[in-house]
């Protein structure tokens, strides 16, 4: 990765769970190298000195991460490189830079083969610090709902309960590189983020809904019931910061709505044209038993769906509240 996509932490070459005496340390130690009096390259120093200021002061720290640790010279939106269908670099149009009228025969990942890290730990070179411990890395699930607020608390603590624990029993464990980050504060506002499902270069935003059963028609916008409407959780601003911040990937929004009874094929929802939840929408609102089998679907269709990609996840791990 060029330099000028590096983050704080790679500058110094610590990981991001790394404690305040190991960022001084590493401080202390990359300093001496790259100081201009001893040789070393002036601008990587002041990457050095900027990284320390921000990381060696516990609340810059903490905004830093929560402002998902963007690599220091991407602007919001560009910068890096997006990926094509097979997961390589391509240009803004997707043309590749090649031109060929055969597919390449190459064996596709699947989201069912074994979880790859990238980058992988077995090249490192000696003494290398991984961008995240392995066993950090290897945890399908982080975090966990934080009690926000006094009123409703209760009942939303409930929805994201279930919700997490439909992910956890009915997508994780037939996409091993899926990683489930619960409670994240949401970038560049002051909200959350219940959860975010990541696997490959695919993330879906996650928030929930409890409802009533019966039939619903989904409009692209509301809930309608009836001659009563309910609005969706507001993951559309979250949902593009975080397409900004992560160019690289695919970013969408999904409702899980669950009904009382529990019934996970309950409520039954009737989709305007253009609607329905498949991934293709920036909010996708289904069903537990529908947001299962799309959310899988999304996570699974994607390049390189057994991919953990190390700079991606401890990105979002660092937006946890």
């Amino acid at each position: 990765m060029s330099e000028k996509f590096l983050t704080h932490y790679q500058v110094l070459g610590v990981p991001s769970t790394a404690s305040e005496r190991e960022i001084k340390i590493a401080y202390r130690k990359a300093a001496r190298i790259s100081h201009p009096d001893h040789g070393g390259d002036p601008a990587l120093f002041r990457k050095v000195t900027e990284a320390y200021e921000v990381l060696g002061n516990p609340a810059q720290r903490l905004r830093y991460d929560r402002s998902y640790a963007a690599p220091a010279g991407q602007a919001s939106g560009n910068g890096t490189p997006s990926r094509n269908s097979q997961g390589g670099p391509s240009t803004a149009n997707g043309f590749n830079g090649t031109f060929s009228t055969r597919r390449p025969h190459r064996a596709r990942n699947t989201a069912g083969d074994a979880a790859m890290y990238v980058p992988a730990y077995d090249s490192l070179a000696v003494g290398e610090v991984p961008i995240l411990p392995r066993a950090t890395a290897a945890q399908p699930v982080h975090g966990a709902p934080r009690k926000r607020g006094v009123f409703g608390a209760s009942s939303r603590l409930a929805r994201e309960a279930r919700t997490a624990q439909l992910i956890m029993q009915q997508v994780l464990p037939g996409i091993p590189a899926a990683r489930l980050i619960n409670g994240l504060a949401a970038p560049a506002t002051n909200g959350y983020l219940d959860h975010v499902l990541v696997s490959g270069y695919r993330i879906a935003v996650i928030g929930s809904m409890l409802v009533p059963d019966g039939a619903f028609r989904w409009d692209g916008s509301m809930l309608v019931h009836g001659s009563k409407v309910a609005a969706p959780p507001q993951l559309i601003p979250a949902t593009r910061h975080l397409q900004e911040l992560f160019p690289e990937c695919n970013v969408t929004a999904w409702v899980c709505v669950h009904s009382n009874t529990g019934n996970l094929f309950e409520p039954v929802i009737d989709y305007a044209r253009s609607t329905e939840p498949d991934g293709s929408n920036v909010v996708n609102v289904a069903n537990a038993a529908r947001f299962v089998r799309e959310a899988k679907h999304f996570l699974a269709s994607g390049p390189q769906p057994n991919v953990v990609d190390l700079q991606v996840l401890g990105r979002l791990l660092g937006g946890m509240y």
